[in-house]
């Protein structure tokens, strides 16, 4: 019974606990996350052509120059997640629950009539993954939660009267807490000493950059495009294996990885044509495919890499405000996303599928607040697992919890805004 000499099973463990960076809730498409303002959420997300909000930071920072004077938004998400699994032959259904609250904040300065500037702190990817200790792929995800922060300064230029300009630099923060089970036969302890509880723990930081572009070609009529790079965090961390039966109870083995966060192209067009009404419909597309793989390198000089093969994914949302009266407007919108991971890596810690939002909302202007609030109810469609990953783990006896998975989630947003 010697747990060093199974020490080639904590590679494909820490993998594992990476890979499982590339999940989330409340998705565009992967693990991006889309809910970074209560007022643009409630419009669908199509606020890449027009805004009234500092939080087009995120969406287009070249609208900047249309917000006057100095803009502070605070604001926050509560995520209500729901999965259900169905087995597809011999197993357990399982369901649960769990909540995450996405928040950002925005200031945004108007210094002249050609330059404007801001910075921006949100979460722009993340994951949210919760299953039982004892359901039946607990070899594959028990509990994982991942967050990754984005320091965006940013810079507008209003080039002419009718094009404007911006660019922004992404400093992405990535933090990670990922678990799951691990057969005691797996790293050298008999089958009646039970499951060993596998811990990752790991951060790490990257770089990146932000451009935008708005245009107004004929009255009443906005095209916008907003474009953020790939950007590659170097992650540091420790994988901790736990039983009462291991030496001391616990070992601990550093490890590194990269994990690349994949460019995003909006673009958009809004129409303000109809009095009191703006609205708006935009295509996205994020540069999934560059997720083809995932290697690690632990420092003991074992190594390993594991196949992900994602694809590129596109999708697109139309939206619209109604200006109801000077302090109230009113909100609605529709989101549609591709799920990027295919159907032979597939697996529950990734609840990736197609995704439908449905989005309202409303404004509330008090003279310099501003109060904004939205719900959007997302459904993932449903989702079958039919191969044979089981986690980094050999195919059975240990079990790859093949059957259909379901989540739906409910997203209520609010925000504070304040002008100077």
């Amino acid at each position: 019974m010697n747990f060093r000499k199974n020490l080639g099973w904590v590679a494909p463990t820490l993998l594992f606990t990476l890979t499982l960076a590339t999940a989330n809730d409340a998705k565009a498409s992967g693990f991006a996350v889309f809910t970074h303002g209560a007022s643009a959420l409630g419009q669908g997300n199509a606020v890449t052509a027009h805004t009234q909000s500092p939080s087009t930071i995120f969406y287009n920072p070249a609208l900047m120059n249309r917000l006057d004077g100095t803009r502070l938004e605070l604001g926050t998400t509560a995520l209500l997640v729901s999965r259900e699994y169905e087995p597809a032959g011999t197993g357990t259904p399982t369901s649960n629950d769990s909540s995450f609250f996405p928040s950002s904040f925005y200031v945004t300065h108007k210094f002249s009539d050609a330059v404007s500037a801001g910075v921006g702190v949100f979460n722009p990817f993340g994951l949210g993954t919760e299953w039982s200790d004892s359901w039946d792929g607990k070899y594959i995800a028990t509990k994982s939660k991942l967050t990754t922060y984005n320091l965006n300064p940013a810079v507008s230029w209003q080039v002419t009267k009718e094009f404007a300009v911006a660019a922004g630099l992404d400093v992405m923060f990535l933090d990670a807490s990922l678990q799951r089970k691990l057969p005691p036969t797996v790293v050298g302890l008999p089958q009646q000493a039970g499951d060993v509880n596998s811990k990752f723990k790991g951060d790490g930081i990257g770089v990146g950059f932000n451009v935008g572009a708005a245009y107004d070609p004929i009255k009443d009529v906005t095209v916008g495009v907003s474009y953020r790079s790939p950007v590659t965090v170097s992650i540091n961390g420790d994988g901790t294996f736990s039983n009462p039966n291991l030496p001391g109870g616990k070992i601990g083995v550093p490890g590194k990885s990269k994990v690349t966060l994949p460019q995003q192209l909006t673009a958009a067009v809004a129409y303000k044509g109809i009095e009191r009404l703006t609205v708006e419909a935009g295509l996205r597309w994020e540069g999934w495919s560059s997720f083809d793989k995932l290697q690690i390198d632990l420092d003991n000089g074992n190594s390993t890499t594991t196949p992900r093969d994602w694809h590129d994914t596109w999708g697109f949302n139309v939206g619209g405000r109604y200006q109801y009266s000077d302090t109230v407007a009113l909100l609605a919108g529709y989101v549609y996303g591709d799920a990027a991971a295919p159907g032979s890596t597939f697996d529950p810690s990734i609840p990736d599928a197609n995704t439908h939002v449905f989005c309202l909302g409303t404004d509330l202007n008090f003279d310099r607040f501003n109060v904004a609030f939205s719900y959007a109810y997302q459904l993932y469609e449903d989702r079958t697992k039919s191969n044979t990953i089981s986690g980094g783990l050999p195919s059975p006896p240990f079990s790859t919890a093949n059957g259909t998975y379901r989540t739906d989630a409910h997203l209520l947003a609010v925000s504070l805004g304040y002008k100077f």
